[in-house]
């Protein structure tokens, strides 16, 4: 708590010096909040404020307007609040609240910067918030299936009047979008060519690394359209063949395992909710989301390309940066996107008719049951954050809706014509949208058509202020916020926490905020890591250090390779002991990617997540 304090009267000096105000009565307000409230004031109530500015750049204006009043627990003059008046005054009208002409962008830097740098701090939330998410969790659910028997309701309903419904509508322009890259999907599927593959992270059985190779769940949903004859054996010998039938259970859809839903830390007003998925669930999807990136991102032929992305959020941004600068186009976030993604609309998605295969392989890897604080529910949605499946599958679904609210703007059916003509003015990576700004009613309208919500205090298409894939841009100006990610360290041991307060250190010294990195990050980190062993390095050394625009430092040159060196720490993880042997061990060989050997050499004893980590003074290249 007294480092973070200390942290943000440095930053608070550091932005008033930019800004050329006074902010020693704003730490005054900061300590005496911290005092009585605790750390919450930094992480929800001061992140509440800074919100609310993003609203008033959106809006033109923070003066209370109907049922919208910013800035809630804070005092008022005139329009604007006393705390960080000298910033806020730099930025909208003291009398009336309106935003100025030209308002100072480093002000509006500055203040994003303060008040949300301390939002997402990797903390636990409350058992409260904890639960509060666990019943919107299951409360969403419901909204889903409502959603999904309405659509169907519709869809009754007009094919006796001859109208087209909105599943008609979604199927017509999912098939004009993605037909060719689901057509791919289908043959891969009817020719086996889908490689499985184990991911590094949790499972619901609570197993990882190798020990993930000695499955012994089967489903037999999967068994219909992914042997497990082929899919767990290296080669169908008679001895293995026996051994896999004594070893594995084949599970029917009543007895699978559920996903495990559970929370992670986002940020202390409300955790994260992902499910964790079962090993064999797991295993499959991720070879078939191989194939649906591979397909989307590099077959220069699909409509899709042009709109959808899933290796890089560059486009976005820069997309989003244009935007900001001309305000020609908007940037929309959805709240609760995967978890209202139905599993209606990925069955109208994959055409049973002309992916029959595609789609009996998608649904028999997709988990129907989760485990919600052990109350087993059934889902209509398709997945939830932990399916490897989820991020391809509703980007698909969500350009799907943005073309045909485009539809509905122009009053005309797509072509692939116009489809190719979108190319730099509609772009989706997961749940981060950009469409054109005179469409934007139109596409929010056919996203709650399909049972998504638009996060009006993330969505942006009326000021100046624009934001997508972590970057912000006010006017063409990046305004991207430096944010506390973990708690700062108390000692050695405390290794993530380290290599997170020089990550910071470096985040801030780039942002331009010097005197933080300079006059408190450095004089601090010297507590734990003597000057002389906190080199300035290059971003890409192994070396804990810091970065500089001036390059790095020299040390002393390697007698071996006459290189340059510089002595300082470097972090070492220690992956759990989980052997793998014999028939296992040669059918990681078989899934492994591309023709370069494993570069771990003992990844036959150790692998998964690490168990543990700690840091080792040495001598190393500083880039």
């Amino acid at each position: 708590m007294k480092s973070l304090m200390l942290l943000c009267q440095s930053v608070l000096k550091n932005i008033g010096t930019l800004c050329c105000t006074s902010t020693d009565l704003d730490f005054k307000t900061v300590q005496e909040r911290v005092e009585t409230r605790g750390l919450t004031f930094l992480t929800i109530e001061l992140a509440d404020f800074g919100k609310d500015f993003e609203r008033g750049l959106e809006l033109g204006t923070v003066a209370p307007t109907g049922s919208w009043v910013p800035f809630k627990g804070f005092k008022r003059r005139h329009s604007l609040p006393i705390f960080l008046g000298g910033l806020m005054g730099q930025v909208f009208d003291s009398e009336s609240g309106v935003l100025l002409d030209t308002p100072n962008v480093e002000a509006i830097r500055c203040l994003r910067q303060f008040t949300l740098m301390w939002a997402k701090i990797e903390l636990d939330c409350t058992e409260e918030r904890v639960n509060a998410a666990m019943r919107s969790f299951i409360e969403c659910e419901r909204e889903v299936e409502v959603t999904a028997d309405l659509l169907l309701q519709e869809d009754i309903l007009s094919s006796t009047s001859g109208e087209e419904s909105f599943l008609s509508k979604f199927s017509r322009v999912s098939k004009l979008l993605w037909c060719d890259v689901l057509q791919r999907v289908e043959e891969d599927v009817i020719y086996n060519q889908i490689v499985p593959r184990h991911s590094g992270g949790q499972t619901a059985e609570r197993v990882l690394g190798n020990a993930k190779y000695y499955q012994s769940e089967w489903t037999t949903r999967l068994e219909k359209v992914f042997s497990s004859i082929e899919f767990l054996l290296p080669s169908p010998h008679g001895d293995d063949v026996r051994r896999l039938a004594s070893c594995v259970s084949y599970l029917e859809p009543g007895a699978e395992r559920p996903v495990r839903v559970t929370a992670v830390p986002k940020t202390q007003k409300t955790p994260r909710i992902i499910a964790i998925e079962p090993i064999c669930m797991q295993y499959v999807q991720q070879g078939l989301m191989e194939k649906f990136y591979e397909y989307i991102e590099t077959q220069g032929d699909n409509l899709g390309l042009n709109i959808v992305g899933f290796l890089s959020q560059e486009p976005n941004q820069l997309l989003a940066k244009e935007g900001s600068l001309h305000r020609e186009l908007a940037t929309l976030d959805l709240s609760e996107a995967s978890d209202r993604v139905s599993n209606l609309l990925v069955t109208v998605l994959l055409d049973s008719e002309r992916y029959p295969n595609l789609l009996e392989a998608v649904q028999a890897c997709r988990s129907t049951r989760a485990d919600v604080q052990g109350e087993v529910v059934n889902l209509s949605k398709f997945a939830s954050m932990g399916s490897a499946l989820t991020f391809p599958i509703e980007a698909m679904v969500f350009s799907t809706c943005v073309l045909i609210g485009f539809e509905e703007a122009l009053n005309t059916r797509l072509t692939p014509r116009l489809c190719k003509q979108l190319k730099g003015r509609v772009r989706v990576y997961g749940d981060d949208i950009i469409v054109p700004v005179d469409i934007v009613p139109h596409v929010i309208r056919a996203l709650q058509t399909f049972g998504f919500k638009v996060n009006d205090h993330k969505s942006f298409w009326n000021g100046y202020f624009r934001e997508s894939c972590g970057r912000d841009y006010y006017a063409g100006e990046d305004v991207t916020v430096t944010r506390v990610r973990h708690p700062f360290p108390e000692s050695l041991k405390d290794v993530t926490e380290i290599e997170g307060v020089i990550s910071l250190r470096n985040q801030l010294y780039k942002a331009g905020l010097w005197e933080v990195a300079f006059d408190f990050m450095d004089n601090w980190i010297s507590n734990f890591l003597s000057e002389e062993c906190y080199p300035v390095v290059m971003e890409s050394s192994p070396i804990l250090g810091r970065v500089s625009a001036l390059g790095y430092e020299i040390q002393k040159t390697s007698t071996k390779t006459q290189t340059p060196l510089v002595r300082g720490y470097v972090s070492k993880v220690k992956l759990p002991v989980n052997p793998v042997d014999g028939t296992e061990a040669l059918f990681k060989w078989f899934l492994k990617r591309g023709d370069l050997p494993i570069a771990d050499r003992d990844h036959l004893l150790r692998s998964g997540r690490p168990e543990s980590s700690s840091i080792k003074l040495r001598w190393g290249s500083p880039f």
